[in-house]
């Protein structure tokens, strides 16, 4: 096997750290918070692999993180600058971005300024971590030595959104530490976090609370949306800035932006309150929740992590795995989610709220172990995300997924609206999904084609490769190269939809017995270089019902996969005739019968700029 000095260096310290993990793990239990049953590798351990799937997350990861490299620094830094009252040359970005004196303009332009800033930090710091590419860490350094002499408070002044804006800041400040190591990057959140923190609030307000406290200080707001501010999601990354040795400020600050009193504590008692919540930060404000309870141990916060996710889950979902038509929860039994087949376009607001759902089942999965987090997230992976429309240089940028009965995939009207920030983001966490740590090994969490270089719980380098046409075929296969042999566990995740006769594991040819244990089967023994393990599994073509009051208003799903219908009109079918679908030959298609005639169907990553529908009325 081939290894570069980085990954050798890398590999020598990770030698070192599996070598003392039980230790470390004891040590943290007893410390301040619990121990997790997985742990993410690195950004750098992971490389996707050509593939129909893969090569697709590649080229998204990769498009994105030349669209900011590419990005004017002197446009980025504008709003920044003007609102600091600085020159502030170069021209505007557009679109939410720029900083736009006067009322809000009909086409959003300056909605939100320098909204994304910190994000796009974060992302082009974890691709530095991904690719090592020297162009992106200076990229970072640069925006940030210009972002220093324009840290204001006057930022932050009569400003629709200070939580949010600083929320994004502080994210993208960790991370240029610890992926571009930027040697000040704690200082200017230092100084970030004294510009900003006189226009905070206080504690976490829910948005109505919002609403009223801006107008107790400031006056009638111009527009509803100045209680649209997201304070309550800001401790997520305020536990991470204190974790990460940026100073005890963090740590005294995190607790304070808990929604504690009308959400969270009503999540942890199983209370559903989701019901009118703004989908995307709610979720994401359940991530604030598991890392309270990493860092202090407080059982409420995983029970409210855990029952939240369970509620979006089994109440607020479409098949496709995204939830939240119109950015709102509803309340279960109300139909909405069947409404807004007809109702709406905006059905899942998808960079933004896969982003949050990725981090939230990274959270569960890793303290849990429960393979069900990650059929979660394969499932928004393969059916929202990764379909999404590329991000362009000018700012057009993929918002919702459609999954109205006249569905299409097109751009948000606004140029860089919110879900420019978080798409580069979550296609950099690609490469930490796909793969965790245990004690005793390797957890397979993704089956997307991809290597994996890391060292055994023994000390032995080891490549771990992965290909296969999955999810198109149920065929996964794994090459091992091991520098020596080694004792580890390989678990491979079981979908609870392939659960069953079906699955079949061989090692080096021979079948092996599977055994599934909380949605993995754990394959441990002595493993040599050039082992190789094939999976099997089954791939059921079945039918998912809206919600319970519409039981014939069904999507058709085949393993992982929502196939949607290429059609201008939702088409006349039958239930047996969806369930007769059948692959198209050397195409990513499907073929389906039809009263009107053969039916083209496609995953959601396959649809081009044909119309297509969701689901179908099989009355």
């Amino acid at each position: 096997m081939s290894w570069s000095r980085r990954s050798f260096l890398r590999s020598a310290a990770l030698n070192s750290a599996a070598m003392c993990a039980p230790r470390l793990a004891r040590a943290k239990l007893s410390a301040s918070g619990p121990r997790t049953l997985l742990e993410e590798f690195s950004y750098a351990d992971v490389s996707l692999n050509p593939g129909v799937m893969s090569s697709l997350a590649q080229a998204q990861f990769e498009q994105t993180q030349a669209v900011m490299l590419g990005m004017n620094e002197d446009s980025l830094l504008k709003p920044w600058r003007l609102r600091a009252g600085l020159p502030a040359p170069g021209p505007e970005m557009g679109g939410w971005y720029d900083e736009v004196p006067g009322p809000l303009r009909r086409d959003g332009h300056g909605f939100a300024p320098g909204h994304a800033f910190g994000q796009w930090i974060s992302a082009l710091s974890r691709g530095y971590a991904v690719t090592g590419d020297g162009r992106i860490r200076a990229k970072v350094r640069r925006i940030l030595a210009l972002y220093g002499p324009a840290i204001s408070g006057r930022f932050y002044e009569k400003f629709r959104f200070p939580a949010y804006d600083y929320d994004k800041m502080v994210i993208g400040l960790i991370d240029a530490h610890r992926y571009a190591h930027v040697e000040d990057a704690f200082a200017l959140l230092d100084r970030t976090t004294d510009a900003a923190g006189p226009h905070l609030p206080p504690h976490a307000l829910d948005r109505n609370a919002q609403q009223i406290a801006w107008r107790a200080t400031v006056g009638d707001p111009t527009t509803p949306d100045y209680g649209w501010d997201e304070s309550y999601t800001m401790a997520e990354n305020l536990w991470i800035a204190a974790e990460m040795g940026a100073g005890e400020r963090y740590r005294r600050m995190a607790p304070r932006y808990l929604l504690n009193e009308n959400w969270l504590d009503a999540l942890a008692e199983n209370r559903n309150v989701l019901d009118g919540r703004h989908a995307y930060s709610f979720c994401n404000s359940m991530s604030s929740a598991m890392r309270t309870y990493l860092a202090t141990g407080e059982e409420k916060y995983l029970r409210a992590g855990r029952n939240g996710f369970d509620m979006i889950d089994q109440t607020q979902s479409f098949a496709t795995g995204g939830w939240g038509p119109n950015e709102s929860f509803s309340a279960p039994g109300s139909g909405k989610l069947f409404a807004s087949l007809s109702g709406t376009h905006a059905s899942f607001e998808t960079p933004c709220g896969s982003y949050a759902h990725f981090k939230l089942t990274r959270y569960l999965l890793r303290v849990t172990g429960d393979g069900r987090y990650g059929d979660s997230m394969e499932r928004v992976f393969y059916n929202t995300v990764l379909g999404a429309k590329r991000l362009e240089p000018d700012g057009h940028a993929f918002y919702y997924s459609d999954y109205n009965n006249a569905g299409r995939r097109v751009y948000h009207p606004d140029a860089w609206p919110c879900c420019a920030g978080t798409l580069p983001q979550v296609a950099a966490d690609y490469h930490v999904a796909a793969y965790f740590r245990s004690a005793d090994g390797i957890a397979v969490n993704l089956y997307l084609p991809s290597t994996l270089k890391c060292v055994t719980p023994e000390g032995a380098q080891l490549t771990l490769s992965q290909s296969g046409a999955y999810p198109l075929e149920g065929r996964v296969r794994f090459e091992l190269g091991l520098n020596r042999p080694s004792t580890f566990a390989l678990k491979l995740r079981i979908p609870a939809w392939a659960a069953g006769d079906g699955v079949a594991i061989r090692v080096n040819g021979a079948a092996v017995e599977v055994r599934g244990e909380r949605g993995f089967a754990t394959l441990k023994r002595r493993w040599g270089n050039g082992d190789r393990v094939d999976l099997s599994l089954p791939m059921p073509v079945r039918l998912e019902a809206i919600d319970p009051q519409h039981p014939e208003t069904v999507a058709l799903l085949r393993g992982p996969l929502v196939l949607f219908a290429i059609a201008d009109e939702p088409p006349r079918v039958t239930r047996d005739q969806l369930l007769a679908v059948r692959r198209v030959e050397g195409e990513v298609a499907w073929s389906a019968p039809a009263t009107s005639g053969e039916l083209r169907m496609a995953p959601f990553t396959h649809l081009g700029e044909n119309r297509y529908t969701t689901y179908f009325d099989i009355s």
